[in-house]
């Protein structure tokens, strides 16, 4: 986190019901829509069965206008186990910078990114080479990232549109490691959740374990993962609480049964389907109910592992010697246990750091004496679905008996947040891309469309320059709390250039005023010093940063900086002030 000063299109909504659970919403429209046919159905020449008719029918279709939702958002998901690799000089087609319409957000989850001991200590002093290359790439696109996580190699990444920035708020990050009783961070999940517009969503980018007869322990790891990932808010305290979870990562499982022959031919012959009774999660989810509760799109593209890297082509790695045994993989000790022990929670610390390097070197250990008592047998790996996106729309209690039969209180009565503001998740697209060769993993992509009736469509805060800003003179701004929420005298205000990565990429800042908290509605004037501004012209925008939210609460409209005097006359551009585009 930083540190701040082609497929069919699938469907759910938190309207939508089933066998097992029903909206309240759609009981009142069926029972309203009943009783029509049956006043059409009685329905004489009198003027009381037409008043009946159509206060019937404007209570109907009442209904139905709260039931549509009226904003849609794109989302472009991204799941990518790396292997360790150096990221590509190109990621366009990965993220489909020039789809129509546009996207509204993206949210990419990687495993495996490179976490030797001194590549990681490297990545706490300064972005990984990834999230470099994802935000250099969507940073001139108008894209700012909102906020990551990371344990050791797993990394989760969250980038929005600027406009979109003020209206996610309440951002927090967790993780949870299942390597080695609960020590270990190879393996386990990174997760952030958000309030977009008011609903509660929450991201899961998981790393499960691996190797085709732990298909059971992966289901107990997602589980235990469930169980103890919790977060600071006091209505979506866990994962499953949020109104819309999207589950996704290297979930590692594979296809059983079928022989290696089989799983080839049935692929290079466009027959995917003869492979997904015997995918571990298809079959799992028919035994789990609370894996029922997750949705995913057709598996009509290729299993995404193993592949030869820089190829497209499966494993066709031959078997080597590592001390007079075979292998055609490193193999290694099962590294993640069956219940791992409870989340330990610590930052990234030196603590940390000692920590993930001492059990670093006990597996190095251990799995070099497990290489030698159980070697591996050679073959070469079986393609799978190992790389996966699923998601999850809170299911709603069923309506009670009373509810069903007292009409009176059904039709007046009021809905609750998940009726009166209902979202929708619809997949455009799910797919792999198969061009990039980096890893032995192809990345998966998920397109979605979120449809949602916004709960609040007003920043908390107004924000905007006062007068002509230019490094020749002190300038003004104003700022006013337009609602009242946890403010601080601790929040800050950024100075940001248009096309800015990240909230803690601003040019310059003032604390907000810290004799006082403001009222509502008050204006209060900050002072900028000159010597802070920058020198050449630019478009830039101001940032109300709340520490509690963790997140961006108000933009102002963008405004120009004029080109100093200094500036002008000695004829300075970007490169000569310090080296940088100030």
């Amino acid at each position: 986190m930083d540190l701040l000063p082609d497929s069919s299109r699938s469907r759910s909504d938190s309207t939508s019901s089933s066998a097992s659970q029903s909206s309240r919403s759609k009981t009142v429209l069926r029972q309203r829509l009943s009783q029509l046919m049956t006043c059409i159905e009685d329905m004489s020449s009198d003027d009381e069965a037409g008043e009946e008719v159509s206060r019937t029918l404007n209570e109907a279709f009442e209904l139905c206008g709260r039931l549509l939702p009226t904003d849609a958002f794109r989302l472009h998901m991204v799941t990518w186990n790396v292997a360790t690799a150096e990221p590509p000089e190109d990621v366009a087609s990965l993220l489909q910078l020039n789809d129509q319409p546009p996207i509204d957000l993206y949210v990419i989850g990687l495993q495996e990114v490179n976490a030797t001991p001194m590549r990681f200590i490297s990545d706490l002093m300064a972005e990984d080479s990834w999230s470099h290359l994802f935000m250099d790439t969507l940073g001139p696109k108008g894209f700012v990232k909102v906020t990551s996580v990371r344990m050791q190699g797993l990394l989760l990444l969250v980038f929005a549109q600027m406009m979109h920035l003020p209206f996610i708020r309440n951002i927090q990050t967790t993780y949870t490691r299942t390597g080695i009783f609960g020590y270990w961070g190879n393996k386990g999940a990174v997760s952030v959740r958000f309030s977009f517009y008011g609903h509660m969503v929450c991201f899961l980018n998981c790393h499960l374990a691996a190797h085709m007869h732990n298909a059971l322990q992966r289901v107990d790891e997602f589980e235990y993962i469930l169980e103890t990932q919790d977060f600071d808010i006091f209505d979506t305290p866990r994962v499953l609480d949020h109104k819309v979870v999207f589950w996704f990562g290297d979930l590692n499982f594979r296809i059983e049964d079928h022989g290696l022959h089989f799983v080839r031919s049935s692929i290079n012959g466009g027959r995917l389907n003869l492979l997904w009774s015997k995918d571990q999660l298809i079959m799992m989810k028919k035994k789990e109910p609370f894996l029922q509760e997750f949705d995913e799109g057709p598996l009509n593209f290729k299993p995404t592992y193993k592949f030869d890297r820089k190829a497209d082509t499966y494993d066709t790695s031959s078997a080597k010697t590592w001390l007079g045994f075979k292998t055609n993989t490193v193999a290694v000790l099962p590294l993640t246990m069956y219940r791992p022990r409870p989340l330990q929670r610590c930052s990234t610390t030196f603590h940390f750091l000692l920590t993930s390097l001492f059990w670093g070197m006990v597996c190095f250990c251990l799995g070099a004496w497990y290489r030698e008592l159980n070697p591996p047998s050679g073959k070469k790996r079986k393609p799978a679905w190992t790389d996966r996106i699923l998601w999850r729309i809170k299911p709603k209690n069923l309506p009670s008996e009373e509810d069903d039969n007292d009409d009176k209180k059904a039709s007046t009565s009021t809905d609750n947040g998940q009726e009166e503001y209902p979202i929708m998740v619809i997949q455009n697209t799910y797919t792999s891309v198969m061009s990039y060769g980096v890893s032995d993993h192809k990345p998966v992509i998920g397109n979605f469309t979120l449809e949602l009736k916004k709960c609040f469509d007003t920043q908390l805060v107004h924000l905007a320059p006062v007068g002509e800003w230019s490094a020749d003179q002190n300038a003004l701004l104003s700022y006013t709390i337009l609602e009242d929420f946890m403010s601080s005298t601790w929040d800050w205000i950024g100075l940001y250039k248009v096309g800015f990565k990240s909230a803690s990429d601003y040019e310059t800042f003032v604390w907000v005023r810290e004799n006082e908290l403001p009222e509502v509605n008050e204006v209060i004037e900050k002072s900028v010093d000159k010597d802070e501004i920058p020198l050449l012209s630019g478009e830039y925008v101001l940032g109300y940063y709340s520490t509690n939210l963790n997140s961006i609460v108000g933009l102002s409209d963008s405004f120009q900086i004029l080109e100093s005097k200094h500036a002008a006359m000695e004829g300075l551009v970007a490169k000569d002030i310090n080296g940088i585009d100030k």
